[in-house]
């Protein structure tokens, strides 16, 4: 964890806005849990996850950039970039009185989020959409297992509850598919009830409810887009506008820290930005430097979540049960998973090498203790499974760059002489 990361998360960016502090997950399946704790000794006791209001956060932190003497702060909508001769000169935008204004500077960095409508210069979007998810706020209850991410292996997919204040816990439904039933005609409270209800912690059931009935029920599609940039002199992307993974294991704001950090180690040796073709070569090196965090990151998010979702195929089912049961185990098997999904432990081979332990784990369970042809042939689906879920991530992340981003050359960019 780098000390940026620690000095955002240890600020007043998180303790005014009533953050709360997160140490792990907790797993439910079919009435059975298990707690994954962050592996934190060698850190300093404050040291933790943390779980907060997102608009809060993004705010807080804009307040913590205006404070500083260097900073100048314009708000507004962005409503395209500005550019001549293949560089961008800076952006367009039109303030909240509907004025038309221009800004310009030597680079521009673009993170005008999931939605944005100025990538597509920048990069070759691909969006997949694998699910949506389904928000409701809880209050004035607690969590089975406090300072913990909950994850229900429910079926058809996965429920999420989280706390984001101290008297608040959001919960995240997720629906396969890009369409969830209808909120307005009362489809939507009516599956949360009947299907959902049921297969959540008790202690939890009482306040979801009351949530549904309050009727404040927002819904968000999951999208997920691999990193594709097209190096453009003049202009940086970054966030949910570059590289996008499915939600489920919360890794979006680590890997858009982790890359902050990345540019600002990059961009401190630099006394002049004006040079833009030179700067946009050596700022190539960002997109191998990256990919440390954010294809662990990404690529652990995008397996589990085809995983965790339930299936009528046993090659499927023995997967996920495999799955609960090797992150139970405790020791290296489940502080391994962990710390690559927190971003302790951004290793990508490590990654893989627990991924195949889980489906071996699964097929040694299958054939003991005495093997049949049915289970050495569901063994041999459930391994072929496991392929099919993890290399087309990998291969969209980027097999050089994930594993061996020394043989790049733009990793070893030195910054321009000036």
């Amino acid at each position: 964890m780098n000390h940026l990361m620690i000095e955002i998360l240890t600020t007043d960016c998180v303790e005014k806005i009533d953050a709360q502090r997160v140490f792990g997950y907790a797993l439910f399946k079919d009435g059975r849990n298990t707690r994954l704790t962050y592996p934190l000794e060698k850190f300093h006791s404050n040291i933790s996850g943390m779980s907060f209001h997102n608009g809060r956060f993004i705010q807080s932190m804009r307040e913590k950039a205006a404070s500083l003497p260097n900073v100048r702060l314009e708000q507004g909508t962005v409503t395209s970039l500005l550019e001549g001769n293949g560089t961008i000169k800076g952006v367009q935008y039109k303030t909240k009185n509907g004025e038309e204004l221009a800004a310009y500077a030597p680079l521009t960095i673009v993170c005008d989020g999931c939605f944005s409508n100025l990538r597509r210069s920048l990069c070759n979007p691909q969006v997949d959409v694998p699910s949506c998810f389904v928000g409701l706020l809880l209050e004035n209850c607690e969590l089975p297992h406090e300072n913990h991410g909950h994850v229900i292996l429910a079926d058809p997919s996965p429920i999420l509850f989280y706390r984001i204040s101290s008297t608040e816990i959001r919960c995240l439904v997720d629906v396969p598919g890009q369409k969830v039933p209808s909120i307005s005609n009362g489809e939507m409270a009516n599956y949360l009830k009947t299907i959902v209800a049921p297969q959540i912690p008790p202690q939890l059931q009482s306040s979801f409810i009351a949530a549904i009935d309050k009727g404040n029920i927002r819904t968000m599609p999951n999208r997920s887009m691999p990193a594709d940039p097209h190096p453009t002199p003049g202009a940086l992307l970054m966030g949910d506008a570059f590289n996008m993974r499915h939600p489920l294991t919360g890794g979006g704001m680590t890997v858009a820290l982790s890359d902050i950090v990345v540019l600002r180690d990059l961009l401190r040796p630099l006394h002049d930005l004006n040079d833009a073709p030179t700067l946009c070569r050596y700022l190539e090196s960002f997109y191998t430097l990256r990919k440390p965090v954010a294809s662990t990151i990404n690529t652990l998010a995008g397996a589990l979540y085809k995983v965790f979702c339930a299936s009528p195929d046993q090659a499927r089912k023995e997967m996920r049960e495999a799955c609960f049961d090797y992150l139970s185990l405790g020791g290296i098997c489940s502080t391994g998973p962990v710390s690559l999904l927190s971003g302790l432990n951004p290793r990508p081979l490590s990654l893989v090498l627990h991924f195949f332990a889980v489906a071996i784990y699964g097929v040694g369970r299958l054939l003991l203790p005495f093997p049949s042809p049915k289970r050495m042939w569901i063994g041999a689906r459930l391994i072929s499974g496991a392929s099919g879920i993890i290399f087309p991530i990998i291969k969209a992340e980027g097999v050089r760059q994930m594993f061996f981003p020394a043989t790049i050359p733009a990793y070893y960019r030195a910054p321009p002489v000036s």
